[in-house]
């Protein structure tokens, strides 16, 4: 049976410089901290041959299945994995992979290239891979669709399962930075993301039915031609009214947009630099540490700017802050 109500049950991270949700909230002015060593937190077995961002999104969806109670402390194999789906969402994640791969044929034919490392220039080997190593055998979805695919991968996994596709959903944000990145977008090293967010989405009957708390619920969603428009229908969505607003990267923080003045504003990529793909994720595990540390009970976010295709949206609710 489908669940209209879907929430928030866990939230995992593998970012550097950052602990727990409420780091992310912090003012700073780019990515802090000594880069994840993906071994060191989940060990070397089964790590050998995979990307540097299918590595990172092992690591944040571990925790993130561990603070959902899916897996033990101790194991790896989600008893539940039949009923939850995959949605990941990076656009940079193993291009290094895919332009060294075209290289190789371009200079030295199929034979230059590692049948090993082959597999890493799929477009859905993050997704697939966390499947395999976790067990989880509901649908399988890789997102790569520009400044909003963090927002987007939160959509599509929420109607997963109000569909009933699946009970649940890991949704992850996953990007990297490397010398072919750095080339193909200008981004430095310095100033874009190398690390990824894991969130346990799951409908609000399946979770009690576990008896797990959620630490957030999911409100309305959209997409729209623009900032403005985007905000505006989140605001007119029936519900208390956001307090505050998590904003699409590089939105000018004294820019006005009508219905959010006075409204604090948190900028994560001055947290995490450029997040391309992973935004959205990361918004909503800082969402979580601010709605759980006694601040607003409705939060907005968005992906996207006016020169974008669309304006990704969402609202953000503590639990039980619904009908308020």
């Amino acid at each position: 049976m489908s669940d209209f109500r879907v929430g928030i049950t866990g939230v995992g991270l593998a970012l550097p410089g950052v602990d727990d949700p409420a780091d992310l909230l912090r003012a700073t002015t780019g990515p802090a901290g000594e880069p994840v060593v993906p071994a060191d937190r989940i060990g070397r077995k089964g790590l050998r041959y995979k990307d540097r961002a299918t590595q990172l999104a092992l690591v944040a969806v571990r925790d993130a299945l561990r603070d959902s109670r899916l897996i033990p402390d101790d194991g790896e194999r989600c008893e539940l994995g039949a009923s939850t789906a995959v949605v990941a969402s990076s656009n940079l994640g193993n291009l290094d992979t895919v332009c060294r791969t075209a290289s190789a044929i371009a200079t030295e034919s199929v034979e230059g290239i590692s049948p090993m490392g082959l597999p890493n220039a799929s477009s859905n080997v993050v997704a697939s891979s966390v499947a395999i190593r976790f067990g989880l055998r509901g649908p399988n979805l890789m997102v790569c669709n520009g400044a909003t695919g963090g927002l987007d991968s939160v959509r599509w996994a929420a109607r997963l399962i109000r569909a009933g596709r699946a009970e649940r959903a890991v949704v992850i944000g996953v990007e990297t930075h490397n010398e072919v990145t750095e080339a193909l977008t200008g981004h430095p090293a310095a100033s874009a993301l190398d690390g990824a967010v894991a969130l346990v989405l799951e409908g609000v009957t399946a979770a009690e039915r576990r008896t797990v708390p959620l630490v957030a619920e999911l409100g309305d969603q959209t997409r729209r031609g623009s900032v403005d428009a985007c905000v505006a229908a989140l605001l007119a969505a029936p519900g208390p009214a956001p307090g505050a607003w998590f904003t699409s990267e590089g939105l000018d923080g004294d820019r006005a947009v009508p219905g959010t003045d006075g409204m604090p504003r948190h900028a994560l990529d001055a947290v995490l630099g450029h997040a391309s793909g992973a935004l959205g994720v990361a918004q909503c595990a800082a969402a979580v540490g601010l709605l759980t540390a006694d601040g607003p009970g409705t939060v907005l976010l968005t992906n996207g700017d006016d020169d974008g295709d669309a304006v990704a949206g969402l609202l953000l609710r503590r639990t039980g802050e619904r009908g308020r």
